[in-house]
């Protein structure tokens, strides 16, 4: 038999149980959109550019919002059908948006909110190059942020992002070590654009 002092012990853990346990664990059920872990920068700078919600390209695409979530976040690649739908859509090929050399070496980032610098670079003028305005979206700089850091005029950059324009090798390799995403994906709204 339990002494007064026990059982005043285990009437309290009764309470508590039932105050705290009885309801049951709560689990998030969704992670919180404003911080989560980038994977694919790229797929995620083409939304970001045209104004491309993840919902909004399941719903078009036929596909759950978690298989979207996850092709962006943990950088999985979807399979043919949807791959094929994906890239139809976005117009991009799939060696552009799911390279699987740029989603493994890539650095995992956290998703800013959205920049209300390259917001406004969108809706002032016309983007040609949607991949290097997004990701600027993506990592939240400024045009005068890239053009300081890499040591370009910011009307130089402003070319490349407005008027498509593909810049010299030098300045292609600079950009390059810049983002950490091969020239050829950086630049690829300028070279399909020529072709």
């Amino acid at each position: 038999m339990p002494t007064q002092q026990e059982q005043h012990s285990i009437q309290a853990w009764s309470l508590i149980n039932r105050k705290y346990l009885g309801k049951g664990i709560r689990v998030k059920r969704f992670r919180k959109p404003s911080r989560c872990q980038v994977r694919n920068r790229v797929l995620l700078a083409v939304l970001m550019a045209n104004d491309i919600k993840l919902s909004q390209l399941a719903e078009e695409l036929g596909v759950s919002s978690r298989s979207v979530s996850a092709w962006v976040y943990e950088g999985r690649i979807p399979g043919k059908k949807n791959l094929d739908k994906v890239c139809e859509f976005l117009g991009y090929p799939h060696h552009i948006l799911f390279n699987r050399t740029v989603t493994s070496n890539s650095p995992i980032i956290c998703q800013p909110s959205s920049s209300r610098f390259m917001r406004r670079t969108l809706t002032r003028s016309p983007v040609d190059n949607k991949i290097l305005t997004g990701l600027c979206m993506v990592h939240d700089l400024s045009v005068s942020d890239v053009s300081e850091w890499m040591h370009i005029h910011p009307g130089t950059f402003r070319k490349w992002l407005h008027q498509g324009t593909l810049p010299s090798p030098s300045f292609q390799d600079r950009a390059e070590l810049f983002f950490r995403i091969p020239k050829s994906i950086l630049f690829a709204d300028c070279i399909l654009n020529e072709s």
